[in-house]
């Protein structure tokens, strides 16, 4: 085993663990300034994170009631830790923490709990395969505001900055969709389409440079090649917010399309979420299923998400592993990898 102590910090959304925390989860993220950004944002931020939250936290609890009460992220995220930690074991002296980025655990416990922990290095690794700055360089902007705050310095910090092509994740997500697939036993397999959906961003992100739509391409091309199927697919969008572009086409406009093609049969596979939550046990699972029913669809499936697969993990494990072995590895704060993170930032 490798003598060094290692933090391994896995960053994730984060969910309201109540009804009661819908409205304040909200508001941390409609307070992120890599979320909402524009000029002299700093100073109506605050208030219009205050306004969305209020307006929509009714509505957006109804949901969170109709699939038990609260958001299942951080169980998953924490299942997922547990197994990480323990497939380290055998060749790292590591322990796996959580940081959310808009509900408990939040970023700044965890940095003081870290701090105090007098790791050797520390690994940020966040649970989103393909990167984007609304995601991955979004918890690293907050990271470092934290680490900044209460002094956490002189630790190699290193960063796993993406894994949207590793192999064993690209497993991960086949051995699923074949599982998914098992409800279409005796169906001819061009019969039934594959919609990939990964969670939408605004074009206007990806025109700075944001790679989020050439990881998720990327990644539905490999899983294709490595499934190997004859099923027509489609690659979507979902969770639009607001009235900007986003990026299209949209999850409810291609089944709707599809639809009315004549299309009886779809599996819906959520490509760029590792864990579930309320976009795909309610947004997919209840509202698209609805929709596609009364359109007429047959048979409507919903590819369960990778949560604590054991390929996922492994897939995980190995990027740890290399990052920890690479004495001038990819320093989390200063590499190149993310410098398209640190052109937005802002304080």
């Amino acid at each position: 085993m490798n003598s060094k102590k290692t933090a391994v910090v896995l960053f994730q959304l984060g969910g309201p663990d109540s009804l009661e925390a819908v409205q304040p989860f909200l508001f941390n993220l409609f307070m992120d300034p890599d979320i909402i950004d524009f000029p002299l944002a700093f100073l109506a931020r605050k208030p219009l994170a205050r306004w969305i939250s209020k307006k929509r936290s009714a509505h957006v609890a109804q949901h969170y009631a109709e699939i038990g009460g609260k958001s299942p992220i951080l169980d998953l995220t924490n299942a997922q830790a547990r197994a990480l930690e323990e497939r380290l074991r055998p060749s790292l002296d590591a322990k796996v923490f959580v940081a959310m980025r808009y509900w408990y655990p939040l970023t700044d416990a965890v940095v003081q709990e870290v701090k105090e922990g007098n790791f050797d290095e520390i690994i940020l690794l966040p649970l989103y395969p393909q990167c984007s700055i609304t995601t991955s360089g979004s918890s690293l902007n907050e990271w470092f505001r934290q680490c900044e705050r209460f002094g956490l310095k002189g630790v190699p910090q290193k960063l796993v900055h993406q894994y949207y092509d590793h192999p064993s994740y690209i497993d991960a997500i086949v051995d699923n969709i074949n599982l998914a697939r098992q409800e279409f036993a005796g169906s001819d397999p061009r019969q039934v389409h594959l919609l990939f959906s990964a969670h939408g961003v605004p074009v206007s992100i990806i025109e700075r440079g944001d790679p989020y739509q050439r990881h998720v391409e990327e990644t539905v091309k490999l899983v294709l090649e490595r499934g190997g199927w004859s099923h027509p697919h489609t690659l979507c969008y979902q969770s639009k917010v607001g009235p900007a572009k986003w990026l299209e086409p949209s999850l409810d406009g291609t089944i709707h399309t599809l639809a009315a093609r004549g299309v009886k049969h779809m599996l819906v596979v959520p490509v760029a979420f590792v864990t579930e939550h309320i976009e795909t046990l309610h947004e997919i699972n209840m509202e698209e299923r609805e929709e596609a029913e009364k359109l007429g669809v047959e048979r409507f499936v919903m590819m369960p998400a990778l949560n604590d697969h054991p390929k996922f993990i492994e897939a995980l494990a190995d990027q740890v592993l290399k990052v920890s072995s690479l004495s001038d590895g990819c320093d989390a704060r200063h590499c190149e990898c993310r410098g398209a993170q640190r052109k937005w930032s802002r304080a």
